[in-house]
């Protein structure tokens, strides 16, 4: 078995050197020196759990040791900062879901010190997923369309909940409302588990969260009606999309991003891009993110990924806007 191991760890070991070669001639830069990739979210969550799963398969392929390290506050922007003000040798990048840098710009726009644009390098996306709308299993509607008819006939404004004030959930319910032009309310929650608990106990009429977070309820404590990806998830097959429904504005979904701060070498840029795209392409890679119900999508190019920001970030804006959202003092 030791022999096996070690075998298999020499086969590893040979295939980074190869890969790494190869990205250093396709005038590339890899480094010499241990590398951070900084996460803004606590051990345990899906940030922290993607960071080690890239951090584990970027060691000898972008740099010969890769470590997480956690810079937890502020509701991610105390890591956002952070990498603004890291030295620009590339040894310091940030992991960071879409939010920060293309919602929080409106929703918290005194607190936000940084411009994905112009403090940062967008490299590119490592994963996303999508959003989910999804009610407990004893509600009377069964589709989409008889939610629709459902909130129709309510006479006053119908509670829905989201992970967190201020989340793409929540403006998601919001667009929603607006869409159907109905009344709903939004009731946030300090994250998904207590608000999925509360849906599942019937004290909710519907839910909009990350896919991920309602799913292992779908077909026994609660049901999905609608989620937001381009098309059906293979294992939620009766689950139609919101595009397909008639609402292609709610098509919208999470990332995580890699992202240099301002100033780094082109030439790291490029390599940290392609040592992006090489993992992404891995079984392993593929089904670890699986596991979490996400997918490996990862930005053609650096610039590519700049432009995504940029008109998601131009998208948000008129949402939050509309919706008179205040933050909390």
């Amino acid at each position: 078995m030791q022999a096996e191991l070690g075998r298999r760890a020499a086969l590893a070991l040979a295939g980074s050197t190869l890969a790494a070669a190869a990205i250093r001639r396709a005038g590339a830069q890899t480094l010499s020196r241990t590398a951070r990739i900084i996460v803004g979210f606590p051990a345990g969550g899906s940030s922290d759990v993607v960071a080690r799963l890239y951090a584990e398969k970027l060691r000898g392929l972008y740099a010969p040791s890769v470590i997480v390290d956690g810079r937890v506050g502020a509701a991610g922007r105390i890591a956002v900062e952070f990498v603004r003000d890291a030295e620009k040798d590339g040894t310091t990048f940030l992991q960071t879901p879409a939010s920060m840098l293309t919602l929080q710009p409106h929703v918290f726009p005194r607190e936000v010190r940084y411009d994905a644009l112009t403090d940062l390098i967008p490299v590119s996306t490592v994963c996303s997923y999508p959003f989910a709308l999804a009610v407990p299993m004893g509600h009377p509607a069964r589709s989409f369309d008889q939610f629709v008819a459902w909130l129709k006939a309510q006479s006053g404004e119908i509670p829905f909940a989201s992970p967190a004030a201020g989340s793409a959930p929540h403006f998601i319910g919001v667009m929603l409302a607006k869409a159907l032009n109905v009344r709903m309310t939004h009731v946030p929650y300090r994250g998904a588990a207590p608000a999925v608990q509360d849906l599942i106990g019937g004290r909710l009429p519907c839910f909009v969260g990350v896919l991920g977070d309602v799913s292992p309820q779908h077909g026994q404590g609660a049901r999905m009606l609608a989620v937001s990806s381009v098309q059906r998830n293979p294992r939620y097959p009766d689950v139609p999309t919101f595009a397909e429904l008639g609402h292609p504005d709610l098509g919208k979904d999470e990332w995580f991003g890699a992202l240099l701060p301002a100033g780094a070498p082109a030439a790291v840029v490029r390599g940290l891009h392609a040592a992006i795209v090489q993992i992404a392409r891995m079984p392993e890679t593929i089904a670890a993110l699986d596991r979490l119900e996400y997918l490996p999508t990862v930005s053609a190019s650096p610039q590519e990924f700049a432009d995504r920001i940029r008109r998601e970030r131009d998208d948000w804006g008129p949402v939050v806007r509309e919706s008179g959202f205040q933050p909390e003092n």
